[in-house]
């Protein structure tokens, strides 16, 4: 028994909605594209049985999210992969002393992260500190 158009138009209006609720990252996009391209083939009669409506849906949305969510995230600017990595080179406030070769929490885009002071000497409370590099949630720090 084949799958009525509506449906398959329900479940890509479904998963558009939920895409723009969760900040994933261009994933659900695509299987929603798939089910309304499903539901536009299903409607003019060229889908077939419910086996192969199901087999359009994966196929489309599958090809689909290869062939074009890269390019649409970087022209979109999108790279959240890549955001931590550009924090190297900003400046830090710590919010208590660290000491050398210790370990402290500082301040970053208004947010307090754990930090390793990296530098020669002693880092006191609100110094201003470069960001050397961050591994995980810890901030590499010189004063």
């Amino acid at each position: 028994m084949a799958l009525s158009w509506w449906l398959w138009l329900l479940l890509g209006c479904l998963l558009l909605l939920l895409e723009l609720l969760t900040p994933a990252g261009f994933y659900l996009f695509f299987f929603g594209a798939g089910a309304l391209a499903t539901a536009l083939l299903v409607s003019i009669g060229v889908a077939g049985p419910a086996w192969f409506q199901w087999l359009l849906f994966g196929t489309i949305s599958v090809v689909s999210f290869m062939l074009f969510r890269k390019p649409l995230v970087k022209k979109l600017g999108h790279t959240p992969e890549h955001e931590v990595d550009s924090m190297v080179g900003e400046t830090a406030v710590a919010l208590a002393d660290i000491e050398v070769h210790g370990v402290g929490k500082a301040e970053l885009r208004g947010a307090s992260w754990s930090a390793r002071n990296v530098g020669d000497g002693l880092i006191l409370t609100g110094q201003r500190c470069r960001v050397e590099r961050i591994e995980g949630l810890m901030l590499y720090i010189r004063g």
